[in-house]
């Protein structure tokens, strides 16, 4: 099945007062696993997450031909900017194209610029070459929109986006990811994690990662980050990884 909003909020549980875990995205497809009311509660075909959903009138079937490549994309009711809507898919978004017409894409009754999409099978050389997009991003909780996105989500997107496969939460990305390195040998591109969050190396002196207590996307140095997690919250780092 697939989602036809910019997003679905997931929950913990079958109620909107449970926390948001995870977002399906536009195109992601998911499996049900049990109806439960106006509750679904599903699981993503993409990483296997679990979790709830309201029930809605989902279309049944799709085949996505192309991916969203740009950081947010207008739609359009017709191929002309002048026909822009107030609708947006976000970065990592699925659509299945009906129709190309000069500039634009259309999928289900909508249109889209070419340049934000790319096939659905393209890969970038350079997997992390758009993170740097993400700054000033809002930090939230399960999200993984352009509106608000957390740590583990900032990273899976990335990786998804090219094609390859990486769990949806910090706990299980360390353990999927088997490269151990040590900080003193860090380089660009290896994941630092501390027990719930992660972040991605940029430099053996920077990193970036979609940090709560700023409330955003931000780019920091590495030893100010250790220290300030170990003062703030206790916590140390608990492992690094290459996966690059």
């Amino acid at each position: 099945m697939k989602n036809h909003l910019s997003f679905i909020n997931v929950y913990e549980k079958k109620n909107l007062k449970s926390q948001v875990v995870t977002q399906l995205l536009y195109g992601d497809t998911f499996k049900n696993i049990k109806l439960l009311g106006s509750w679904i509660k599903i699981k993503n075909d993409t990483d296997g997450y679990i979790g709830y959903i309201k029930n809605k009138n989902f279309p049944q079937y799709c085949q996505n031909t192309h991916k969203i490549w740009s950081l947010s994309s207008h739609i359009y009711s017709k191929p002309n900017i002048k026909y822009k809507t107030k609708k947006k898919l976000s970065f990592g978004s699925k659509i299945e194209v009906v129709q190309k017409k000069i500039n634009f894409y259309k999928f289900d009754n909508s249109w889209i610029k070419k340049k934000d999409c790319k096939k659905i099978n393209y890969k970038e050389n350079n997997i992390f070459k758009n993170i740097k997009n993400f700054i000033n991003i809002k930090y939230k909780w399960g999200g993984k929109h352009y509106t608000g996105i957390d740590c583990s989500a900032l990273i899976q997107l990335l990786l998804n986006n090219n094609n390859k496969f990486c769990p949806r939460d910090a706990k299980d990305q360390i353990k999927y990811f088997k490269n151990k390195v040590s900080l003193k040998n860090i380089k660009r591109y290896d994941l630092i994690f501390w027990k719930g969050h992660v972040a991605l190396a940029l430099s053996k002196n920077k990193l970036i990662h979609a940090y709560g207590p700023f409330k955003k996307v931000i780019i920091m140095p590495i030893q100010t980050t250790i220290k300030r997690i170990e003062k703030t919250a206790s916590l140390k780092v608990i492992g690094i990884r290459r996966i690059i």
